[in-house]
């Protein structure tokens, strides 16, 4: 694969963001490609973080892969803005430009969804844009999916909005809404850009490498 950054957005917060970052940074380690991921803010806990630490098997430390965190289990913003702390875009750019210098390939996971503040000035958007990276959306398969994907797509910089992945978390149980999402999603976008991933226990040892991981990292270019 190519060198590149591919950054891991949602729909919202607890869509399965991390579960996707963990299996990537697995299939990547799996055929032997260097692979680092980075999530630079999070709040209310580092349980993200220290997922990608155990992905990694220990290439980063938990502070490289997580610069800064906070207690409050409210936004990054907000919750800095408690401790009167203060993240930058500039801080965070600088941060992921010296993981990328040592890994060619580099999974950034923003902290709820694409709009949502992970500083005083910045957000996920604003992030993707200066890091140049490949955005991909991740949205659980659900009653409102449809809207709440063309709504984070619609809001990506209009160059990068129609080469974006999109990856839906299949539910335990499938219904008519999960099967219908997925059948219009791919009928608007495009069958290659739009995936679906079972529920899959990340934190296991050797995570098969399953096909719609396969073709979602062939979509990206790998």
């Amino acid at each position: 694969m190519k060198p590149r950054i591919l950054f891991i957005t949602g729909t919202d917060t607890g869509v399965g963001k991390t579960v996707l970052a963990a299996l990537l940074v697995r299939h990547f380690r799996g055929r032997g490609i260097s692979v680092g991921a980075f999530k630079p803010v999070c709040s209310g806990g580092r349980d993200d973080a220290e997922t990608l630490h155990a992905a990694l098997g220990g290439t980063l430390t938990l502070d490289e892969i997580n610069p800064w965190h906070f207690r409050a289990a409210v936004s990054p913003l907000l919750a800095a803005r408690a401790e009167r702390r203060k993240v930058t875009l500039t801080q965070v750019v600088t941060a992921a430009r010296r993981l990328q210098q040592r890994f060619p390939v580099l999974i950034v996971e923003g902290a709820g969804g694409l709009l949502s503040p992970l500083g005083e000035d910045f957000d996920s958007r604003d992030l993707i844009k200066a890091l140049r990276a490949a955005p991909v959306v991740v949205a659980p398969n659900r009653l409102g999916a449809i809207n709440q994907v063309l709504l984070t797509l619609a809001a990506l910089p209009g160059s990068l909005a129609p080469k974006t992945q999109v990856v839906l978390m299949a539910p335990a149980k499938p219904d008519a809404a999960s099967r219908g999402n997925l059948k219009f999603l791919r009928e608007k976008l495009g069958p290659p850009r739009v995936h679906e991933l079972p529920q899959i226990n990340v934190s296991g040892p050797n995570q098969p490498v399953i096909k719609p991981l396969a073709a979602l990292v062939k979509s990206l270019g790998g």
